[in-house]
């Protein structure tokens, strides 16, 4: 019989992800919703791409609704010119510039009140319509570079084409704050500057408490296309997925991060102590089960979608070694996207490996995604989370990890590091592994049981059930003592994340 679900509703909120795409992130809410059927869950993903036609996954019965919004970029523009701004647009957008240049605290505190006035335009698809944003951010670029105690960094140079760039870029980011959020006790955000955009204006519309998963470090991240564009607009870019994190640290009851990396990072960038509760990435053990090495020719597995960011590039550059040492080898490419099949097979053409590699679609059943491999290259994107890695290991590969992010702090000594950009080093390390069974069954072995310990998904599952419960919980009746009607606030710290931080122990 199944359970019934609770009466605290949870938006499960992502960019473009669950239940719409089968990625790493993906299978991760999905175990998060099926693990917890004691919640009703809503989902949402607002996202900057083509709208999915239907979801990837079947959704289980605690599931009350799907939607996905995706943010139209000509809409926007369109209304821009027509539209008249309403009375303290112009304002909130010139506290958001002046907040995105800003290096100390009370200046880049002016970017969360801006993002807040913008999201107080209720009923307003596009919040900047009618503002004249490009001079707003050409007047807080002028300011900051003629201010007397500028950072030793200075900006760069800021033109008028390059600012309208720039407006039209952030203007389209910011059309996530008129997205409505179904109801809800509770907003779990996962993901990156979109969806979290979306959460801080449901927040600040409702007061519905924010739980901030940290999946992806936002502000290093940089899409493949924002290499043509200049370094002016590549700062303006980098500085609003940075105001857009603080804020929502900010804001958030309680912040998520993966591992200790990640819980570093959201420390640097302004979130307070109080609220961290690390709590590791983990996947199902069922999925990816320990197999017998499959083929007698030595072969090497790298997962990836296959994008220009995925980190394809530094894997061919060192098979063109790993092949000349060990000739006869294969590179398995697993996971690749339809959108970047055409890019894989222009890259392996241009590296001459035509031959020697093999493109996998990202297989239905999981269990097959490391099997054809001896050893697997883990070389991930510039801020992909470490599912993949944790599947590897759990599949009882011996990995060769490229040292970046939480790479080696999961892996621990069950695998070999090199360092980034080092592809003739990422070499040296898998010829070493394919010329030595022994050993790299031994570290596959140990990383198997590393990850059996420390990463599976049903710890997970319990941990944000714990949290669930805390922070979606109604808030308790008033206590009574003898005549005097007295309130019983909750404790500073709810129970179970005194428990889950260790502040008892």
């Amino acid at each position: 019989m199944n359970p019934t679900p609770s009466r605290e509703r949870i938006c499960l909120l992502t960019g473009g992800g669950y239940p719409y795409r089968r990625d790493a992130l993906g299978g991760w809410c999905r175990a998060l919703v099926e693990g917890l059927r004691r919640f009703r869950f809503e989902l949402l993903t607002v996202t900057d791409r083509e709208l999915p036609s239907a979801p990837a996954y079947p959704l289980p019965f605690n599931v009350g609704s799907s939607q996905a919004v995706a943010l139209g970029r000509e809409t926007a523009r369109a209304g821009r010119r027509r539209a008249r701004a309403p009375e303290g647009a112009e304002e909130a957008a010139a506290l958001l510039c002046r907040g995105l240049l800003g290096e100390d605290e009370p200046v880049t505190a002016q970017f969360g009140d801006g993002l807040r006035r913008l999201a107080g335009l209720t009923g307003r698809p596009d919040p900047l319509a009618g503002v004249p944003f490009t001079d707003a951010l050409l007047e807080a670029w002028r300011q900051r570079q003629a201010a007397p105690d500028s950072d030793p960094t200075p900006l760069p140079r800021l033109s008028v084409r390059d600012a309208r760039t720039a407006a039209t870029l952030l203007g389209h980011a910011l059309r996530a704050l008129a997205v409505e959020l179904p109801d809800a006790e509770l907003v779990h955000c996962v993901g990156g500057t979109t969806p979290l955009l979306a959460a801080l204006a449901g927040r600040w519309r409702s007061g519905v408490p924010l739980l901030l998963t940290e999946a992806r470090a936002p502000v290093p991240r940089q899409r493949p296309a924002e290499d043509r564009l200049s370094p002016g607009v590549r700062t303006v870019l980098r500085r609003f997925r940075a105001g857009v994190a603080r804020a929502g640290y900010a804001e958030a009851e309680l912040i998520a991060p993966l591992s200790t990396y990640h819980h570093g990072w959201a420390l640097d960038h302004g979130a307070q102590p109080a609220r961290l509760v690390q709590v590791p990435a983990g996947v199902d053990p069922r999925d990816y089960p320990g197999a017998a090495e499959l083929s007698p020719a030595p072969a090497v597995v790298w997962a990836g979608s296959g994008g220009p960011d995925s980190g394809l590039t530094l894997v061919l550059d060192a098979f063109i070694e790993i092949v000349a040492a060990v000739p006869g080898t294969v590179l398995h490419l697993v996971g690749i996207t339809a959108a970047h099949e055409e890019h894989c097979a222009e890259q392996i053409e241009r590296a001459g490996l035509g031959r020697t590699v093999r493109l996998h679609p990202l297989p239905a059943d999981p269990r097959d995604r490391y099997t054809a491999g001896h050893v697997v290259a883990h070389v991930p994107g510039p801020a992909d989370p470490p599912y993949r890695l944790i599947e590897a290991m759990m599949s009882g590969r011996a990995v060769v990890g490229v040292d970046v992010g939480p790479a080696g702090e999961t892996l621990g000594e069950t695998g070999l590091l090199v360092p980034p950009d080092a592809p003739s080093e990422l070499a040296i390390a898998v010829v070493g592994l394919l010329r030595d069974p022994a050993r790299r069954r031994t570290l596959g072995d140990a990383a198997r049981q590393r990850a059996m310990s420390h990463f599976t998904v049903d710890r997970v599952v319990r941990v944000y059930g714990a949290l669930y419960t805390d922070l979606a919980a109604p808030p308790p009746a008033q206590a009574f003592e003898l005549a005097l009607a007295v309130p019983a606030p909750r404790t500073t710290t709810p129970a179970t994340v005194r428990w889950l931080t260790g502040e008892n122990r």
